[in-house]
């Protein structure tokens, strides 16, 4: 996933939104709110599972407490993934930039 480019629009700190703006893109408020949080939900699986790929790299085989000990690259790719932007911030903004392709099942009967 190439989540770098898709979070350069998505906001870091919460910000308040306008509510009239989800409305105008499907004309329901509730119907966005729904895409945004099937969106958000998509990029944050994909997200976990990328995450989780990088992390299994480091895994050991032996689960001794006293094996344990701080890896400085994991710690490193478990900060940039900390950093970046939440999912539901990046969803807002492609929804907000017409990025998000979203349809209704009962238009295509």
């Amino acid at each position: 996933m190439d989540y770098k480019n898709s979070t350069q629009d998505a906001e870091n700190t919460t910000v308040t939104r306008n509510v009239p703006e989800l409305y105008e893109e499907t004309g329901n408020v509730y119907e966005s709110i729904v895409i945004l949080s099937k969106r958000a939900n998509q990029l944050s699986t994909k997200l976990k599972e990328e995450l989780n790929s990088k992390l299994a790299e480091f895994a050991s085989t032996s689960d001794n407490l006293e094996e344990v000990f701080e890896n400085r690259e994991q710690i490193e790719i478990s900060r940039f993934y900390e950093r970046l932007p939440k999912p539901v911030a990046v969803s807002i903004s492609e929804f907000q930039s017409s990025n998000v392709y979203y349809r209704r099942p009962e238009e295509n009967n």
